[in-house]
This record gives C-alpha cells, structure tokens and sequence, in this order.
C-alpha cells in the first residue's frame, strides 16, 4: 500500500516513462517526422478519452474551486492544444487532420478501460489516480529539455508541457491526491496505487507503440 504520492511514482515504471527512447529522440531533435506524426495521431485519438475522464474529474471534484480548475484545464485541452494538433498534421508527412483517421491503437484502448475502471470503481482518489501520473509524466520529461528542437511541432508540443501555468496544474493534482490518500481507507489505497502504476505502464506502452508502428 502506498504512503503518498511520491511513493506512487516510486512504485511504478516513472524513469522507463520519463526517459523513454521516443522522448530522448524528441529532445535532442532526431526522432523521425514519421515516427512523430504516428504518435500525434495515437495522441490526437487518445484526447477524447482524455477529454471524457477530465469531465468526469469535473463531475467528481469535491468543491467549486477543484471543479474549476478542471473545467479550465479542459478548455485548454479541447482549445489551444487541438490547433497545435491542426498545425502539426499540416507539417508533418501525411494528409490533414480533416483527412486523416487517427487511431489510438491498443495502448489508446487499454487507456480508455483504465479510465473507465478508475470512474467506475470509486470515487475522486481514483480519478486523479490515473489523471495525475498521466500529466505528471509529461511535465517531467518536458521540462528535463532545456532547449525544446525545432522545427516547431517538436518545439511547441514540448514547450505546451513545460511551462508554469501547466507546472502549476500537475503541482495542485500532486496535492489533490496527496489529501486523498491521507483520507481513504487502506484498500482504497491499495487501488488508487494500482491503478497509478498501470497509468505510467500505459505511458511507456504508448511510447513504444510509436516507435515499433510509426
């Protein structure tokens, strides 16, 4: 059973994650265009789901103030990041996001079952299980880069995962969890730490998928 949040991240695959293949082709600017674009269109599918479970993390917060948060973190998601999503497919090998078909793939699926067990099997501990580590990765390995590659879909899809307002977003889902897990009992503990640690395999699942499928 875990003790905190700190000790999730400990119990689970969070270096293989945060110092994936794909991520170090991505920082130092030699990842393939191929490779990228097959993994923004697994992203690009994988954003609905997301999108779902931020809105059910809305239905499920405990106060104004955390719904708040989550609806404003969601027009994020839906807004700005889906005109990167344009922009890049535009730049990238391949047809238009208009034209394209993206597919999540298996890992895409196997995201949406674990977001769909966490929103069934209890309540705001486990929804910010699997949402937490989720944004938590992406926050780390981004902001481990100290100069984002050009051209600017590299760039950009890094600089959307480092910097402060999104800093500030994960600190607060760290301190969510942190205050749930004071809070639950040792099962549901026990359950909110299973459920992290397959968020984080997923995350290094679906690295993989790109760089084997691009």
């Amino acid at each position: 059973m875990s003790d905190g949040v700190e000790a999730l991240r400990d119990a689970s695959a969070w270096d293989a994650a945060v110092s994936h293949e794909f991520v170090g082709g991505l920082a130092d600017g030699t990842l393939d265009a191929a490779v990228f674009r097959d993994y923004l269109e697994r992203d690009y599918a994988f954003v609905e789901t997301l999108a779902g479970h931020i809105g059910h993390a809305v239905a499920d917060a405990p106060t104004m103030a955390a719904k708040r948060r989550f609806s404003e973190f969601l027009a994020t998601v839906v807004g700005p990041e889906d005109d990167y999503f344009e922009r890049a497919f535009d730049a990238l090998p391949g047809p238009a996001l208009a034209d394209a078909d993206p597919d999540a793939g298996d890992v895409g699926a196997a995201f949406a079952d674990c977001f769909a067990h966490a929103a069934a099997a209890g309540g705001y501990a486990e929804t910010l299980a699997v949402l937490c580590p989720v944004e938590w990765v992406y926050l780390e390995w981004a902001s481990a880069i100290e100069t984002p590659p050009e051209p600017f879909h590299y760039r950009r899809w890094v600089e959307m995962h480092a910097n402060e307002a999104f800093r500030e977003f994960v600190t607060w889902l760290r301190a969510e969890l942190e205050r749930e897990l004071e809070r639950v009992s040792a099962r549901r503990a026990a359950r909110v730490e299973r459920l992290f640690v397959r968020a984080v395999d997923l995350e290094v699942a679906f690295f993989d998928a790109a760089l084997a499928d691009p």
